[in-house]
């Protein structure tokens, strides 16, 4: 079960792919967990998901999936398990708020709201994180050794 949930190919695609949620992932976590980038913290977040009608247990598993799964990811550790709870954030998301604002965000500040057009982006990614694992440079790739190839592909 393990090696099947670490194993991965050296793609680049994946490591890009994982960056790239991680990244942008990390900052939000960050805010809900410590406060920082101009966040409030873990209670204050706990606190505000309540009058969402979240239970606090939900909300730590978010906190969870954003902040732990983006450090996950930036590494590469246990992939499909990070992008699969952002994956289910996102889709989350976009279900209890933003599907009913529409799908653009709101660049010009003339609606109520973001649209779900991010959280697309960010569900592909995390749903193609799944199927293809940490990629190159990955914890995942090296725990289940994988090696970096330096052989051409075969025509």
């Amino acid at each position: 079960m393990a090696s099947r949930l670490l194993r991965t190919d050296p793609d680049f695609a994946a490591l890009f792919m994982r960056l790239a949620l991680g990244l942008v992932f990390f900052p939000h976590g960050a805010q809900k967990v410590l406060g920082l980038f101009g966040g409030y913290g873990a209670n204050a977040t706990i606190q505000y998901f309540t009058k969402m009608g979240l239970p606090p247990w939900v909300t730590v598993l978010v906190m969870a999936a954003e902040f732990g799964g983006s450090i996950l990811l930036i590494l590469g550790f246990l992939t499909r398990i990070a992008a699969f709870g952002i994956g289910c954030v996102m889709a989350g998301a976009l279900i209890m708020v933003h599907a009913k604002v529409g799908f653009f965000m709101n660049w010009a500040g003339t609606q109520k709201g973001e649209g779900f057009e991010y959280h697309i982006l960010a569900l592909g990614l995390a749903v193609a994180l799944i199927f293809a694992g940490g990629g190159a440079f990955s914890v995942d790739g090296a725990i289940a050794g994988n090696r970096m190839s330096t052989a051409s592909p075969e025509v």
